[in-house]
């Protein structure tokens, strides 16, 4: 674990889990179902990551891939490295699509589509949202 993790409200965030990654429901969601993909290391630049994560990365993005076809209906998938903030290796994972998606209680409008994404419009999940997304998400990881 790194100050990444928590940043991102792990372990109450935490949707599911590789050898080398963990992948996070994002507490501020721009687009419906948006997660974080964290690397376990304390690395803070991408080549960095020992080869074990790179190749792992074929496995994590399938599932992902895979777990937001089926929960949101996605158009594309942006996978955003900022790190500019938090600084270990983790990306922004965020399914894109026109309009808005509803589960779990909350409704999300792709609010950048079909641009770039627009995280200033993102929506702040409270601990009860959190807790009803990452219940909602981690099936789909199964």
């Amino acid at each position: 674990m790194n100050d990444t993790f928590i940043k991102f409200g792990y372990p109450a965030t935490l949707v599911a889990e590789f050898d080398h990654w963990v992948v996070l429901l994002r507490p501020a969601q721009p687009t419906l179902g948006a997660l974080v993909l964290a690397a376990k290391s304390h690395a803070t630049a991408f080549g960095d990551l020992p080869s074990e994560a790179h190749a792992e990365l074929k496995a994590a993005t399938s599932a992902i891939e895979a777990a937001l076809t089926k929960a949101v209906g996605h158009a594309k998938i942006n996978y955003l490295m900022l790190m500019m903030v938090d600084p270990h290796v983790h990306f922004h994972v965020l399914p894109r699509y026109e309009g808005a998606r509803t589960a779990a209680g909350l409704t999300v409008t792709d609010a950048g589509w079909p641009g770039q994404p627009d995280l200033g419009q993102a929506v702040k999940l409270d601990t009860g949202q959190v807790e009803a997304m990452t219940g909602w998400l981690r099936p789909y990881f199964a």
